[in-house]
């Protein structure tokens, strides 16, 4: 820990580049060659919501073959603040209008369970990726004031999820910081996003799976007892399912109304010893658009992000990149009166979100043995835990109760 440490006190700005792919143990190889044998399952993407798949089948006996263009764990997770949240973008009280109170229910109630199952997978395979529980401030602000917090936090205590409403005094007197009201809540956690995917990448490779990279998949068809799948060098793969986990780069046949791709920017401020206390244990997002999201990891640093546009390449201006990361840390600033000064790292990526906050997970149109997890927002990490659940329970043709609150839509 003390040699990470030293060593991170040297960082320069990294423009562009996300922290966590500085991390020790944030890279899993991979090999050049695909085998002959025919597997189970065929995973494309090397990602988390892939890494989480090939686990949750590897455990459950399934041989599995992992693919990915990039090399693994160099997709959009390592853009991921990593703020690991049962909120879900779309607030409860809202959410009831846009889907009906039964689904968005068993939404939250599911979200919840995922960050539970995460932390206790987690640390059920030993990987070291700073895993940490911790609470959640979600504060008032242009989207919802306090009366609309107020019922929020009944909403969510009403179906059993923990969410104390804190008034302008209350959130004061505890963190310091001048609004009109906020939601805290428990079931939250944060990790480093790299480490937590090759952690799963290579529990899942422990178990026999194969991961080889890169490789393009550019056609795939179905077949009486499988699936094939095409690659850009013309080999040809068959499994008995496949699986595709390519985050915003979602296969045509996934488009939809209700899905589109964002962009959005964070960084990573230098290591601060004398932050608040409250502040490690806490991380913070607002009712706002756009919002402020914010969390520390264990040697201080600051992991804050937001002023999402909705384009898609919005991302790969770098002097975008430069205003946005000096509007956020402004924004964190006047929060909570922490000023971080100049970034160690500062990074944009585009990501997917739907109209209802919801992921999609579903079998791909027209096919019975193709699946596809895709549209996180702001809940990737937690949305994909979900999915590895009902894919693997799908493949396994075991019914999930919540699989049909994320259908294609």
């Amino acid at each position: 820990m003390a040699k990470h440490e030293a060593k991170t006190r040297k960082d320069d700005l990294r423009t562009g580049t996300p922290f966590w792919l500085k991390t020790p143990h944030s890279a899993v190889r991979a090999g050049p060659h695909l085998p002959r044998e025919r597997f189970d399952v065929i995973v494309v993407g090397a990602g988390i919501s892939g890494a989480l798949v090939a686990e949750a089948l590897t455990r459950a006996g399934k041989s599995v073959l992992i693919l990915d263009r990039r090399p693994a764990v160099r997709g959009s997770t390592p853009a991921s603040t990593a703020m690991i949240q049962h909120e879900i973008d779309v607030p409860l009280t809202r959410l009831r209008r846009k889907i009906g109170k039964d689904h968005a229910d068993r939404a939250w109630l599911r979200s919840a369970r995922a960050v539970g199952d995460l932390v206790a997978l987690a640390a059920k395979l030993g990987i070291d990726c700073r895993m940490r529980a911790k609470t959640a401030l979600y504060l008032a602000g242009n989207e919802m004031g306090a009366r609309a917090l107020l019922n929020e936090a009944k909403a969510r205590e009403g179906i059993g999820i923990g969410a104390l409403y804190l008034n302008r005094a209350d959130l004061a007197a505890r963190f310091g910081i001048d609004r009109p009201a906020a939601i805290l809540s428990e079931v939250s956690a944060s990790a480093n996003p790299a480490q937590l995917t090759a952690g799963l990448l290579q529990a899942a490779l422990s178990r026999k799976a194969r991961l080889v990279s890169p490789v393009e998949i550019t056609d795939m068809a179905e077949l009486p007892s499988g699936v094939a799948l095409a690659t850009r060098k013309g080999e040809v793969l068959v499994a008995g399912h496949a699986v595709f986990c390519t985050g915003y780069e979602h296969l045509p046949q996934m488009k939809t109304k209700s899905h589109h791709v964002t962009s959005t920017w964070a960084l990573a401020s230098q290591p601060m010893p004398d932050l608040p206390e409250w502040m490690k244990e806490t991380i913070v997002w607002e009712a706002a658009d756009p919002y402020l999201y914010f969390r520390t990891d264990e040697t201080g640093r600051i992991i804050a992000g937001g002023e999402d546009e909705d384009a898609s390449d919005a991302n790969a201006d770098p002097k975008k990149l430069a205003r946005k990361a000096k509007v956020i840390a402004g924004k964190l600033r006047d929060l909570t009166g922490v000023r971080i000064g100049r970034p160690a790292y500062a990074w944009s990526a585009p990501f997917s979100v739907t109209d209802d906050g919801l992921p999609i997970i579903d079998r791909v149109p027209g096919f019975e043995r193709l699946f596809a997890v895709m549209g996180f927002g702001g809940n990737g990490i937690t949305f994909s835990v979900i999915g590895a659940q009902v894919i693997a329970a799908a493949i396994a043709d075991r019914p999930d109760p919540d699989a049909d609150i994320f259908r294609y839509r």
